[in-house]
């Protein structure tokens, strides 16, 4: 009521600004302003004489000019005569839009003009509005609450006593000064931490705040966009923390002390001029006493939810208020939430020097709300130029012609030069661009770990494009999958893979074995890719049911590249063998950091075993690896003590520091155990820690220690908080090496990629970690289902859809439970079922469908599926898939006791429960462990001249892998 006194000012509105990306056009945006004010009429209103009356006329809609920027507008500054139009909106079109919401504060407050402009936006969608018919203002909704005990007792009058925080007001100004930031995180009791900042910092200790109550917590059903606002007194005392403040705020809601009257019925009838010039002097007062009711107004409008400010092509991207002046009040601090972010306004009387007073302001509150040593983390401050400017291509054409005859590859197909192994990339590109392919085309790589596949590497980047690398141990529908959603045209294919269906079905195969021995023209050049041109596009498991590309730019990859030759010791006397899938983003650490460098790669191109990796170690001459922990574990298991190593870098998987201590002692002292982490979306590798016996000792895993250079962590809890150092956080991932985003998924690229406070742009991982004390980042664990497997991200989700694809199956759930006795964790599908089914055929369908190691171990067909109270599946009742073991073992012989005692060692489970039909993968087994498993059984079993017979079997064993299986092959190398 008290606005209705009010002379006409610009300081008397209140405000609401949505921000967005997209367009949208004034014709819109009028058609929806009428159709949400017809269902909301309060937003029509204008004054006549003590009355408010709906004039039948919809708020305005004009274009707003922000050339001066936003806040100030001139447009912001102009009145709103309720006499004529008390609302508003105002248009800001563009690719990036932004509407103002304005409405003069007698006839509405900011939780109903929220109401309101969210009901303009559900129109603009093409629903029907939500509408807030009631008529009910504030002295009436009062009245009418049914209290026992009455209403309580009046608050004291204020009075005039508390200095401005901004300082003196100017003489004569008129215009209202605006200040924003945004504070990453939602803050509990965030109105209780401002109140106690700003006593402190500018109250010397105590303070008098104004916080507005909405009234329509006493009538949650009521819908209206009516001024339902009533201000309660909380006072901060000397000493007292936000806690104390808290509670006080606490007791006065409890009390209802909002509902208290705020002046005599007799004040009512005195006439609106005579109020107006009460008003008038109580503010030329406080400006002359240079004294106000209290330190300031602090409104917390509560929280929004971005979607309800969504339409068509337009997203918002902020919403906040924008704050009111009124008759000796002082300043006005508004905070308003939303998923992730606290923004907050100040709004005062403007003048020289108030802008500056106001960040000051703004600093005192972000700092209550996230103090900047959460924010500001030693470990990011990793600025570093890089070293030189150039791409990958240039650098390697450079290294091409300054080291021609240094042997570049070397392997099972012999040494490969740096010429020679260039003039097969400039083949594979030649053939590229005669056949029109440049920057923007993603080309697909079809090719195991060998001279073939290293040189196309190279040659699509030099013809401009971007390779899509893809696994020949992959099922056809799936590579079919990725190289239809990747758009390729072309797809460079090695021998014998060019007779598969995958590559024949909406792509031309062009086969490396034949353009080995062509040649580029004479004049070849290069195409230098620009910055942010693709250099390759690589698919991880989604949680939506579809793998999705992860783009990664020239100036990603040329960071990674920087870093990683410093922080590993890479230079030209370093051999680095090649032991990862193409289609596995670390392979270019493998790849471009050795040939940039002046190294040697060393192809292998078999999958590791244990006598692939013995021969490896032993004979290939390698002084680095880069591998998986799991694959490390596996070498840890081998009798060996390889001599001249100087670095091992470990990724893909937490290393357990039993795995890493075991590693150090068998590599020795001078050799550095490296564990590095990366998500695909942060090119490779982004933080690294070298492991420290005598430091690391007492953890579980090695951390994953500082940010790679121009990289940065941070640290953020559910409410999007930064965290204290030693609590725990999601990790997201900033700085030079963050991907582009997702190939044609901008759904998941406003999921995952998203913006901090301060825009830094960021990858939310999904990993947990936290600081340890020596200030370095130790991972541990994840805040959803996904798993890691053989260092493969693995969405269970994406597993679960291809199990819903067999005609029997009409539900699965697809979970990952630990192993028995091992690290990590295993897949299991369970799947509800509508005719018999054999689990083996669902088995045989997820092969077909998926890559190795997204097949569950063990799958589990159900007559029902268990749920919770809430309708969720129950993954807790799901049944155990190793219960099905027989109570009463079948017997076995000689060797196939001696391989389950194997068994039991190697998976960590009760021997007894095996006989000789048990499956190895059954039980929890991963393709890692079975290698050990299988060096175990050599190492027992069998003599060395008897191990090569016995290993040549493992692609029959990988498809049996039985107790009676394994020990029948055991028994026929021995004879």
């Amino acid at each position: 009521m008290e606005w209705v006194f009010l002379a006409i000012g610009a300081g008397h509105c209140v405000a609401h600004v949505v921000e967005g990306d997209g367009s949208l056009t004034v014709d819109q945006l009028t058609r929806a302003v009428a159709a949400a004010a017809q269902a909301s009429p309060g937003m029509r209103l204008v004054r006549r004489g003590r009355q408010w009356v709906d004039s039948g006329t919809a708020p305005a809609v004009e274009v707003l000019d922000t050339t001066g920027g936003l806040l100030g507008a001139p447009a912001l500054q102009r009145p709103l005569d309720p006499r004529r139009q008390a609302c508003e909106v105002l248009l800001a079109p563009g690719p990036r839009s932004t509407v103002v919401f304005r409405a003069f504060h007698g006839i509405t407050d900011g939780r109903g003009l929220l109401l309101w402009a969210a009901d303009v936006f559900r129109v603009l969608r093409g629903e029907e509005p939500l509408g807030a018919d009631s008529r009910l203002n504030d002295d009436e909704l009062v009245r009418g609450l049914d209290r026992p005990g009455g209403l309580p007792p009046a608050q004291p009058n204020p009075g005039l006593e508390w200095p401005p925080l901004l300082g003196r007001r100017s003489p004569g100004s008129s215009g209202v000064l605006w200040r924003r930031r945004t504070v990453d995180g939602r803050h509990p009791a965030a109105t209780a931490k401002v109140a106690a900042a700003l006593a402190r910092t500018h109250g010397e200790g105590r303070g008098r705040f104004f916080v507005p109550v909405d009234l329509r917590r006493h009538r949650p059903e009521l819908r209206s966009t009516a001024s339902l606002a009533r201000a309660v007194q909380l006072a901060v005392e000397p000493g007292d923390g936000w806690q104390q403040a808290q509670r006080r705020l606490l007791s006065l809601l409890a009390a209802d002390a909002e509902l208290a009257p705020q002046f005599p019925d007799s004040i009512l009838r005195t006439p609106l001029p005579v109020l107006r010039l009460v008003n008038a002097g109580i503010d030329l007062l406080a400006a002359r006493k240079d004294r106000y009711n209290s330190l300031a107004y602090l409104s917390h409008q509560g929280a929004v939810d971005l979607a309800d400010f969504e339409a068509g092509e337009f997203r918002a991207t902020a919403v906040y208020p924008l704050g009111t002046t009124g008759p000796g009040s002082p300043l006005e601090v508004n905070l308003l939430e939303r998923p992730g972010r606290t923004e907050v306004t100040v709004a005062w009387h403007d003048g020289p020097g108030k802008a500056e007073r106001a960040d000051a302001v703004l600093d005192t509150i972000e700092e209550a709300l996230s103090p900047r040593e959460h924010r500001q983390w030693a470990g990011n401050r990793t600025a570093r130029p890089l070293p030189d400017t150039r791409s990958v291509v240039e650098l390697f054409r450079e290294q091409v012609e300054r080291t021609p005859e240094r042997i570049a590859l070397s392997g099972p197909e012999g040494d490969v030069s740096y010429a020679q192994l260039s003039r097969r990339a400039d083949a594979v590109a030649a053939a590229l661009r005669e056949r029109g392919v440049g920057p923007g085309d993603v080309v697909g790589l079809l090719a195991g770990r060998t001279v073939a596949s290293i040189a196309a590497v190279w040659g699509v980047l030099r013809a401009g494009a971007c390779y899509l690398p893809l696994d020949t141990r992959h099922p056809d529908a799936r590579i079919t999958d990725l190289l239809t959603d990747a758009d390729c045209t072309y797809c460079l294919v090695e021998q014998p893979y060019d007779t598969r269906e995958c590559v024949r079905s909406g792509c031309k195969p062009l086969l490396l074995d034949e353009l080995a021995d062509a040649a580029a023209p004479e004049d070849w050049q290069d195409v230098v890719p620009a910055p942010e041109d693709l250099a390759y596009v690589i698919y991880t498991s989604g949680s939506t049911g579809r793998p999705k590309g992860v783009q990664i730019e020239h100036r990603n990859l040329a960071n990674y590249v920087h870093w990683g030759t410093r922080a590993f010791d890479v230079d030209a006397d370093t051999r680095l063998p090649l032991l990862t899938s193409p289609s596995f983003d670390v392979t270019g650490t493998s790849v471009y950091l050795p040939l940039l460098a002046g190294g040697r790669v060393i192809l292998m191109p078999d999958d590791p075993t244990h006598l692939s990796l013995r021969r490896l170690l032993a004979d290939s001459g390698a002084n680095a690896l880069n591998l998986t922990p799991s694959h490390l574990d596996l070498i840890g298991q081998l009798d060996l003590s390889p001599t001249g190593y100087r670095t091992v870098i470990v990724i893909g998987e937490q290393l357990r520091v039993e795995v890493a201590a075991r590693a150090q002692r068998m590599f020795g002292p001078d050799c550095r155990i490296i564990n590095e982490y990366g998500p695909t979306e942060a090119t490779i590798g982004c933080t690294a820690h070298t492991f420290d016996p005598a430091r690391d000792g007492e953890l579980a895993v090695v951390p994953i220690g500082l940010p790679a250079d121009n990289t940065t962590v941070h640290l953020l809890d559910a409410d999007g908080r930064f965290v204290a150092p030693g609590e725990t956080g999601e990790m997201y991932l900033g700085g030079a090496q963050l991907a582009r985003g997702y190939l044609g998924r901008p759904d998941l690229d406003r999921e995952r990629f998203v913006h901090l406070a301060d825009g830094t742009r960021v990858y939310r991982t999904g990993d947990l970690a936290r600081l340890l004390p020596s200030g370095e980042i130790e991972c541990v664990g994840r805040i959803d289902d996904q798993v890691k497997v053989r260092g493969h991200r693995v969405e269970p989700a994406e597993v679960a859809q291809a199990l819903e694809e067999h005609p029997a199956v009409d539900r699965a759930v697809v979970v990952a439970r630990p192993r028995a006795g091992q690290p990590g964790k295993a897949l299991y599908g369970y799947a509800l079922t509508n005719s018999a089914v054999r689990p083996e055929e669902l088995t045989a369908h997820l092969a077909a469908v998926l890559p190795p190691y997204m097949v569950p171990a063990a799958i589990t067909t159900l007559t029902e599926l268990p749920y919770t109270v809430s309708g969720k599946i129950d993954t807790k009742a799901l049944p155990d898939p190793h219960a099905a073991a027989t109570d009463a073992p079948a017997p076995m012989d000689p060797t196939e006791q001696a391989v389950a005692d194997i068994w039991a060692r190697t998976l960590g489970t009760d021997g007894s429960r095996l006989d000789p039909q048990s499956d190895f993968h059954h039980l929890g087994g991963d393709s890692v462990s079975l290698l050990g498993m299988l060096a175990a059984v050599c190492r027992e079993l069998l003599t060395s001249s008897q191990e090569a017979v016995f290993m040549d079997k493992l692609p029959t064993i990988l498809v049996a892998p039985t107790v009676a299986h394994v020990a029948a092959l055991a028994r026929a190398a021995r004879s």
